[in-house]
């Protein structure tokens, strides 16, 4: 079977050689599946690998819009549908300069096994555009959404595909998108997820994605006989996940001493002021330089990649793709962290995972530390078609039942497949598993 799961991917990697975050994800996941097949043949004589790792649909389209000066621009849209065997189409939408259908192809990859793993019945897909909404007044931001919302209305719905936010997504974009959809299909339903509480969005939303990682480092934390109240903790980003993962971690009573921006970082050995970095990041959309001005302590360090210089117990990557590479986990690990879990899609790179992994670091990957958000966006879906609105306690009950399940399934199936505590390989068979027995019931399709 080693052999037929290499076949696999370097055929994929001749298909594909201008994506590599797409072929860096099926290198991640592939090689974990050789157990699976050794124990159920009837997978590839069904060509099931060979369907599973080819999305089901992709639709790209133009999207043209008028700027503040009057001038017509262009970008480009895309949705990658990549799995609808366990439920539709369910992942957000990110808006980056970066962003291209390489990308979209390994986010929606990860979001299948990710929205597997909460148990919920949500198949995976992702898309965006390479709009990027930094530096665009509110106007231009409403124009853009309404015209990528019209390329893309045809293809989305509650029970064909629900987009959500992401990178360069948030409340107002989601407003704008929802506006539109209204207006073209006439429909108010739970066709997107990130509402705005007032109109069918769910409480706890905002802050599923970092609490729920948090809720999931805490429990396999707990198992491993380790306590989270007093670690040193440096998390990566200040956007919406990284201000609420370090909420929650100081609420668990770590000391959050560091955290960054694309342009560098901040360390506070008292503590990092999470009011100051509210402030900044969340409504002024300021650098994270200013926080030593703003909190009046602190030391801002030029430089994105030297948070990764500063000793830890614990280290969460919240930012995003490859963000943390082997050079340094080297460092992470001679320094003594403890546990590392991904916030964001893939922040670590394949050889950084492997130096974690070979330290006896406990590594969760995003797959499965981050799936909070949608697991949230999940329990919205419900709301809507319920015509409900849960209070915010019974969302986080349920987000924090939903994080402990994910642990241990994840850990049960790292033993069952022979490899106790390789959280990479258990996240992997485990959503595999959920997603092949699925299509595997449906037939050849």
């Amino acid at each position: 079977m080693k052999d037929y799961i290499a076949s696999v991917l370097e055929d994929l990697k001749a298909k594909y050689p201008q994506e590599p975050e797409f072929l860096q994800a099926a290198e991640e996941m592939l090689p974990c599946l050789e157990s699976v097949f050794q124990r159920h043949p009837e997978f590839r004589e069904a060509g099931l690998l060979e369907r599973f790792v080819e999305p089901e649909r992709v639709v790209i389209f133009r999207v043209p819009w008028v700027d503040d000066a009057g001038k017509v621009q262009v970008n480009r849209g895309c949705r990658v549908q990549f799995s609808s065997a366990i439920g539709p189409y369910k992942g957000g939408l990110r808006f980056h300069p970066s962003a291209r259908l390489g990308t979209f192809k390994f986010l929606a990859l990860e979001q299948t096994l990710k929205n597997s793993l909460t148990g919920l019945p949500i198949g995976g897909g992702k898309g965006g555009s390479d709009f990027n909404p930094r530096g665009r007044s509110d106007g231009e931001v409403m124009r853009f959404c309404q015209s990528f919302m019209t390329g893309l209305y045809r293809h989305i719905g509650p029970s064909m595909d629900v987009p959500a936010g992401d990178i360069g997504v948030g409340g107002r974009e989601i407003g704008y998108l929802y506006g539109q959809y209204k207006r073209l299909t006439g429909h108010f339903e739970g066709a997107i997820t990130g509402k705005g509480t007032g109109f069918g969005g769910s409480q706890g939303r905002t802050e599923a994605t970092g609490y729920g990682l948090l809720y999931l480092v805490k429990t396999m934390l707990d198992n491993h006989s380790l306590d989270i109240a007093n670690m040193r903790c440096v998390i990566s980003g200040s956007g919406n996940v990284a201000i609420n993962a370090a909420d929650k971690a100081i609420q668990m009573g770590a000391t959050v001493i560091a955290m960054n921006d694309s342009d560098g970082y901040v360390l506070d050995e008292k503590g990092i002021d999470l009011s100051a970095i509210r402030q900044l990041k969340l409504h002024e959309r300021a650098r994270i330089s200013e926080y030593p001005r703003r909190a009046g302590r602190g030391i801002y360090h030029p430089g994105a990649s030297g948070i990764w210089e500063v000793p830890c117990d614990l280290a969460l990557p919240c930012a995003t793709q490859n963000e943390l590479d082997e050079a340094a986990a080297r460092v992470l690990v001679k320094q003594g962290v403890k546990a590392v879990a991904e916030g964001a899609n893939m922040p670590a790179t394949l050889a950084a995972t492997h130096v974690f992994q070979q330290a006896g670091v406990l590594f969760m990957p995003g797959k499965a530390a981050n799936a909070g958000g949608v697991a949230v966006s999940g329990l919205e879906m419900a709301q809507n078609a319920g015509f409900a609105n849960w209070t915010f306690d019974r969302v986080d009950q349920e987000l924090k039942s939903i994080m402990d399940s994910i642990y241990h399934t994840v850990a049960y199936t790292a033993a069952r497949y022979g490899k106790a505590e390789d959280y990479i390989l258990g996240a992997n068979v485990a959503g595999f598993l959920k997603v092949a027995n699925a299509m595997m019931a449906q037939g050849i399709v």
